[in-house]
């Protein structure tokens, strides 16, 4: 059966959210743990709902020369990339009279602004991997669309998604390692845009009407990300895909990792590594046994923090158990 009341706000919600006349901190048992967005830096687009970036694709390689002989005349050569840009909006309403009653009225609005914010960090976090524009024009390539094949070392133009050995249809994962920089991979947003990040506009007490057409009171806020993603350097993203998610057989592997690694730019220099608790769990158990994957010092927050090899290790709750293997 449909929940009638999901896109609104009632009394239920007013009475679990109350205690002895205040508002009660919510434990967010829906949060996600996807520190892409933590990491990722924002760059201000040069035009406005796209970012057109250079790559260069051949270096001129010189010529031996000999006495009274002259050599030939040679070039760089680049190409054009544009970059689009996303909208992800969403608007918040609630009844003034629920405001009205609350003990705190804008801690009862701060409480459901903050549950909007954790759930389009999600849809954000989702979408920097698997989010495409086929069918989508309002949306950007993620990673995994622009990632979506093996590659082949010395046949390949770009050595960067490298396979577990997984043929899986429904129970693979993959791991991202990601450089991330102005020249190598970032997030943009758009040239006029006042900041970057979610936007959070308190429309205020607006007149609105219900199914019937009837008007009644509502307090408005409005939230938008507007974000693309962008890949300068295609070596600075590498893939480990086709990942078992259950079983024993072709799980994560410690050699393809160091192997995508060293195809990066200064041998992965600055890198994050990214996996989701599955992934991850398969780390842990491979480092009973072996000295590549070990904990150093908590964060600042108090929590374990995981190295392989020096390069640290991060939960991201958007890689999916379920993707198909890819070839």
């Amino acid at each position: 059966m449909a929940l009638l009341t999901a896109n609104r706000l009632t009394l239920l919600e007013l009475a679990k959210r109350t205690r002895e006349n205040q508002v009660v901190a919510i434990a967010e048992i829906l949060s996600k743990t996807n520190t892409m967005l933590v990491d990722a830096p924002y760059v201000q687009a040069n035009d406005t709902t796209s970012h057109t970036t250079t790559k260069r694709h051949y270096l001129p390689t010189g010529s031996w020369r000999k006495i009274n002989s002259g050599v030939a005349t040679e070039s760089s050569q680049t190409t054009q990339i544009t970059e689009g840009i996303g909208m992800l909006e969403a608007y918040s309403r609630v009844d003034s009279a629920l405001v009205d009653m609350s003990p705190n009225g804008r801690a009862f609005r701060l409480s459901e602004d903050l549950a909007f914010i954790e759930g389009m960090s999600q849809t954000l976090a989702t979408a920097l991997i698997y989010s495409t524009t086929t069918g989508y024009p309002e949306k950007f390539n993620g990673l995994a669309t622009r990632y979506a094949n093996l590659t082949t070392k010395g046949t390949s133009a770009v050595h960067n998604v490298h396979g577990c050995g997984s043929t899986s249809t429904t129970i693979s994962a993959s791991v991202w390692i990601v450089q991330w920089g102005e020249d190598k991979v970032h997030l943009i947003y758009p040239r006029n845009a006042p900041n970057f990040g979610i936007q959070v506009i308190d429309d205020g007490l607006l007149t609105v009407t219900d199914s019937s057409g009837n008007p009644y009171k509502v307090y408005q806020t409005h939230f938008k990300i507007n974000v693309g993603l962008c890949v300068r350097d295609d070596r600075s993203v590498q893939r480990i895909a086709n990942i078992m998610t259950t079983g024993s057989t072709d799980l994560w592997s410690d050699d393809v990792m160091i192997r995508a690694l060293r195809e990066m730019p200064n041998q992965g220099a600055g890198a994050v590594i990214y996996a989701n608790t599955t992934v991850l769990s398969q780390m842990d158990i491979d480092a009973k046994d072996k000295t590549n994957v070990y904990y150093g010092p908590p964060d600042p927050w108090g929590r374990p923090t995981m190295f392989f090899r020096g390069y640290p290790v991060r939960q991201v709750d958007a890689l999916l158990d379920t993707e198909s293997y890819i070839t």
